[in-house]
C-alpha cells in the first residue's frame, strides 16, 4: 500500500516519515540546505513478512501545493500530520480538503511533536483535529501521538498502517502508471517512476507514453524499492524504458505510461464538481482554474453543465476544457485550483472522459451522464435505455479499462447485443431494423418512379436520428440479412425495381431507338426535348433514373450513351493498342472531335484509360467496368489496321 503524508510546512513529515522507515526522503540538494521538503520524495518500510508500506513524502509549504498534488492522487491512504507544538495551520486545512475531494477515506492522523507539550495541550489538539476532519472523508480516523525524536507512539503508528489494508487499485485492466519523476541513469537511460494505477507492468512489456503516443519497452523495472519481474497496481514502480524517439525531454510529470489500448489522450473531460464549502463566491460557467489529475498539471476552463453558478459546497455537472491533451480515464479524480495557483475550489470525479465538443447541455446528454454515473455492474443497463440507444463500446472499454472480455460479459448481462461494435438491447434493434424497412417501404410507395434513397437521407427519415457510423452499421447489418439491396449509390428494398409511368415508357421506347441508331454520336437532352416536344427537364430527369438503372451512362453532361455501347468505347480504344492519339479514336468512332475529347476525358476520370501527354493508353484492370470486353479486341483491331 502506498501512504501520502499530508499537512502544514515544518510539522514534521519528513521526519516522522525516516523515523518509520530509516531513509530521509529529502532527496534534493535545497531541500538539505533550506530544511523543507519541495518536490515529491519516497521511501519504503520493509515489514520483513514479504510486505511493505511506500511513503509518498509530500511538500507542506503553500508554493509547492502543485508538487504535493502530483503525489496524492496516487495513494492509497493518508498520513494526516499535524503539529501538537502548533496545531492546525493553512495548509492542513487545504491538505485535509485535497484528500476529502480526492475521495481518501482511508487514513491516520499523526500528531507529532508530542514530546513537546503537556497531557492537557495534548488532548485540546486532538479534540482540535476530530473536530476539522469529521466532515471528510477521513472522519474518525484514529489520532495517534508521536515523536520522532523519542520514538514515542511510532512502532503503534506503524501497526496501525498496517491495519488499513492492502491497496484497493483494480489488478484488472490495461497496465496504467502515472508519471511523477522522470531522469537519466547511467548505463540504463530514461528511466520514470509512478504509481501503477491499475493493471500489471511486466519486463518486455511494450508500452506508450500518453498523451504523446511515443512508443517504450521496458528494459528492467523496481517495485516498491526492489528489482522485479512484474509491478502490480498499488505499488510504486520505476521504469528503465527504451524507445526509438525516447528521450528524457520527451518525458514530463504528468505523463502516463499505458498499455498501447488505453491511448486515447483528451482535452474534453465530463465531471461530477464539488465546489468546497469554505469559497467565499459562487464558481462561474467559463471560470479559468488550475487542472491537477494523476501527476499533470493543466491550464482549463470549467463548463458547468446545469446552470451557469455553482454555489460554495454545492454539486454539479461540469466539462473541463483543457488546453492540451492529457490521459484520462471515468473514476479518476481532478483538484482544480483558482486562477492564481493559491488555493483549492473543487475536485471532480471523471464520468466520462471523451466529452462532446458540442450538445453537452442537451437533456438527453445529461441523462446520458445520469447513466454514466453508474457502477460498472449497473451501468450498460442505463445507458442502452437511455435516448440516444446504443454504445460505443470501444469507447466505452477505454473509458473504463474494461478488457474486450469483460465489456462483452456486461453486454450480455445487460441482455444486450453488438453489432459492428455498437451495443444495442435487443428490442431497440429490433425497432431500429422494422423502422428501416418500413421507411423504405413507405418511399417506394410514394415514389414509384424512384429506384432508392441515398443512404443519408434514409438515415434522416427513419424514427430515431441516429449517427451515420451507428447507422452504416444497421445498414450493413440489412444488406447482410438480404432485407436491403444496395444499388449503386441508393438503398432500396430487394422486390423493389423503378417502375416508369406509361408517358415515360413510351418517351424511352422512342430515345432508346435514336440511342441505338446514333449509338457513337447520340441527341442530347435538348435534342430529344425538342424532337418530341417534352419540357427538358422532364428528359433529363428520366435519362438519370434510368442512369441509375443501369441502362444509360452519362458520360458528359446531358450526353447519355447505352451502357452496352459505353463497353464498346472502351473495346475500340484498347484495340488500339499502347500510346493511342485522342485523333485515331475519333477516327474509329467517326463521330467528330469534340465529342471524341469528351469520351475520352470520361475514360481518364474513370480510371479506364491514362493520359500522358496527347498520347492515352487504357488500364487493363479497369476495362470490365461498363461489361464484358472481348479479349481478343486488340488483336483484331490491329489486324484490320488500327
Amino acid at each position: 500500500m502506498i501512504v501520502g503524508t499530508a499537512g502544514h510546512i515544518d510539522h514534521g513529515k519528513t521526519a516522522l516519515v525516516k523515523a518509520l522507515t530509516g531513509v530521509d526522503a529529502d532527496r534534493l540538494k535545497e531541500e538539505k540546505a533550506r530544511g523543507i521538503t519541495i518536490d515529491l520524495g519516497y521511501a519504503y518500510s520493509d515489514l520483513g513478512d514479504g510486505r511493505q508500506l511506500g511513503f509518498v513524502d509530500v511538500p507542506g509549504h503553500e508554493r509547492f501545493v502543485h508538487n504535493m498534488l502530483a503525489g496524492a492522487t496516487g495513494i492509497d491512504a493518508a498520513l494526516l500530520v499535524v503539529s501538537a507544538a502548533e496545531g492546525i495551520k493553512p495548509q492542513t486545512v487545504e491538505h485535509l480538503q485535497i484528500m476529502d475531494l480526492l475521495g481518501l477515506d482511508r487514513g491516520i492522523v499523526a500528531l507529532t511533536k508530542s514530546d513537546l507539550v503537556n497531557d492537557d495541550e495534548l488532548l485540546e489538539r486532538m479534540a482540535e483535529v476530530e473536530t476539522l476532519i469529521s466532515a471528510t472523508s477521513l472522519r474518525g480516523a484514529e489520532i495517534i501521538p508521536v515523536s520522532a525524536i523519542t520514538g514515542a507512539g511510532v512502532d503503534e503508528l506503524k501497526a496501525k498502517l498496517l491495519m488499513l489494508g492492502e491497496s484497493g487499485k483494480g489488478v484488472s485492466g490495461y497496465a496504467r502508471l502515472a508519471i511523477d519523476r522522470c531522469f537519466l541513469l547511467s548505463g540504463a537511460g530514461v528511466v520514470v517512476t509512478g504509481t501503477v494505477h491499475a493493471g500489471e507492468i511486466r519486463v518486455g512489456d511494450h508500452l506508450v507514453l500518453a498523451p504523446s503516443g511515443l512508443e517504450a519497452r521496458v528494459r528492467s523495472l523496481h517495485a516498491q524499492n526492489r528489482t522485479a519481474e512484474v509491478g502490480h497496481a498499488g505499488e510504486r514502480c520505476a521504469l528503465n524504458l527504451s524507445g526509438a524517439r525516447l528521450s528524457k525531454d520527451a518525458v514530463k510529470r504528468g505523463d502516463w505510461v499505458v498499455s498501447p489500448e488505453l491511448l486515447a489522450p483528451t482535452d474534453r473531460i465530463d465531471v461530477e464538481l464539488k465546489v468546497l464549502a469554505s469559497e467565499k463566491d459562487p464558481l462561474k460557467h467559463w471560470a479559468p482554474v488550475h487542472i491537477h489529475l494523476g501527476a499533470a498539471h493543466v491550464m482549463g476552463r470549467v463548463a458547468l453543465l446545469e446552470a451557469d453558478r455553482l454555489a460554495p459546497g454545492g454539486s454539479g455537472l461540469a466539462q473541463l476544457v483543457l488546453e492540451e491533451k492529457i490521459g484520462a480515464l471515468a473514476g479518476d479524480r481532478v483538484i482544480l485550483r483558482d486562477p492564481s495557483a493559491t488555493r483549492t475550489i473543487a475536485g471532480a470525479r471523471i464520468v466520462d472522459p471523451f466529452g462532446p465538443p458540442r450538445n453537452r447541455r442537451l437533456p438527453r446528454r445529461l441523462a446520458e451522464l445520469g447513466a454514466l454515473r453508474e457502477p460498472n455492474e449497473t451501468v450498460l443497463p442505463a445507458l442502452l435505455r437511455e435516448e440516444t440507444g446504443f454504445v460505443d463500446l470501444l469507447r466505452f472499454g477505454v473509458a473504463r479499462n474494461l478488457r474486450p472480455a469483460e465489456v462483452q460479459h456486461l453486454l450480455a448481462e445487460a441482455g444486450g447485443v453488438e453489432v459492428a461494435g455498437f451495443g444495442f438491447l435487443a428490442e431497440t434493434l429490433a425497432e431500429a431494423r422494422a423502422d428501416i424497412g418500413a421507411t423504405l417501404k413507405a418511399f417506394h410507395a410514394a415514389n414509384a418512379d424512384a429506384l432508392g434513397l441515398p443512404p443519408e437521407r434514409l438515415r434522416v427519415s427513419v424514427k430515431r436520428r441516429w449517427p451515420p457510423a451507428v447507422f452504416a452499421a444497421l445498414v450493413a447489418l440489412e444488406v447482410a440479412a438480404k432485407s436491403i439491396t444496395i444499388d449503386g449509390s441508393l438503398l432500396r428494398l430487394p422486390g423493389h425495381s423503378l417502375t416508369l409511368v406509361p408517358k415515360d415508357e413510351a418517351l424511352w421506347k422512342k430515345i432508346s431507338g435514336d440511342l441505338t441508331r446514333d449509338r457513337f454520336k447520340p441527341p442530347r437532352v435538348r435534342d430529344f426535348a425538342q424532337a418530341y416536344a417534352t419540357p427538358e427537364p422532364n428528359v433529363r430527369k428520366l435519362l438519370r433514373q434510368l442512369a441509375r438503372l443501369g441502362r444509360v451512362v452519362e458520360v458528359a453532361p446531358d450526353q447519355f450513351f447505352l451502357r452496352p455501347v459505353v463497353a464498346e468505347m472502351i473495346a475500340i480504344a484498347h484495340g488500339l493498342g499502347d500510346d493511342f492519339t485522342a485523333a485515331q479514336f475519333r477516327d474509329k468512332l467517326d463521330n467528330g472531335r469534340k465529342l471524341a475529347i469528351l469520351i475520352l476525358e470520361f475514360f481518364d476520370r474513370h480510371g479506364i484509360t491514362a493520359r500522358r501527354g496527347d498520347l492515352r493508353r487504357t488500364v487493363p484492370q479497369k476495362l470490365g467496368q461498363y461489361g464484358p470486353v472481348s479479349s481478343g479486341t486488340r488483336t483484331s483491331a490491329q489486324e484490320s489496321g488500327g
